[in-house]
């Protein structure tokens, strides 16, 4: 599932990727982009084997929600059906549903996966190299994203699914996977390639992460 809000610039790319992840599994797999107050030209990037959601509601957390809602699969489905989330500004690799789905199968009810930045070109010198030293792309890490999230359906119910909030709603549905005591795979296997654009579309997002990152560079020495 993604979530979209003006993204006809990288949306094509998330979907060939997204394609190449779905034809690498032999379970069917539903596609489902959620078109949030859309005015740009998003909705013609689409293909006939994609589902749309279209709100208006300006919200990412309440997108999230709308999109698995979309799949809709029955109480007895839903034990065996695997709701995964990526942002229309990321490509997943091509194994991606594989990793989710192998870890499905070993018994976890939720993947959080990692990210990888696709360049730091026009940031602040040293802003990439201070970004690889904070980021823990180790197995077991304590990062959350959006754009690399996968939970059992069944369990995403029983904690109440994504919340509608303009941010952190990813961190916020896996604090609620944690207390409600889910098997949790913290996977560093198939990293997401994500935006390193300045002007994300969540006010606290990975935009906003990178900009507090170059921020905290030392300024450069003036003879």
């Amino acid at each position: 599932m993604v979530p979209v809000h003006n993204e006809a610039e990288h949306l094509p790319a998330c979907l060939d990727a997204l394609g190449a992840a779905t034809a690498a599994v032999a379970i069917p797999v539903q596609v489902v982009v959620v078109l949030d107050a859309c005015d740009d030209d998003s909705a013609t990037m689409l293909t006939a084997d994609v589902s749309t959601v279209v709100v208006d509601v300006r919200c990412v957390g309440a997108a999230r929600r709308a999109g698995f809602d979309a799949a809709a699969p029955t109480a007895a489905e839903s034990h065996t059906t695997w709701f995964a989330t990526t942002d229309a500004d990321s490509t997943v690799p091509r194994d991606w549903l594989v990793e989710h789905l192998a870890a499905a199968n070993a018994g976890a009810d939720a993947y959080v996966g990692t990210v990888t930045p696709d360049g730091f070109d026009g940031w602040p010198p040293g802003t990439g190299e201070k970004y690889l030293r904070e980021y823990d792309a180790s197995p077991g890490h304590g990062h959350v994203h959006g754009a690399n999230l996968g939970v059992r359906a069944s369990t995403y119910r029983a904690v109440g699914g994504f919340a509608e909030l303009d941010a952190d709603e990813d961190v916020d549905l896996v604090d609620r996977l944690r207390a409600a005591g889910a098997p949790i795979e913290r996977g560093a296997q198939v990293p997401v390639r994500t935006s390193t654009r300045r002007e994300g579309r969540t006010r606290y997002g990975f935009a906003s992460y990178l900009r507090d990152l170059a921020d905290d560079q030392p300024e450069a020495a003036t003879g």
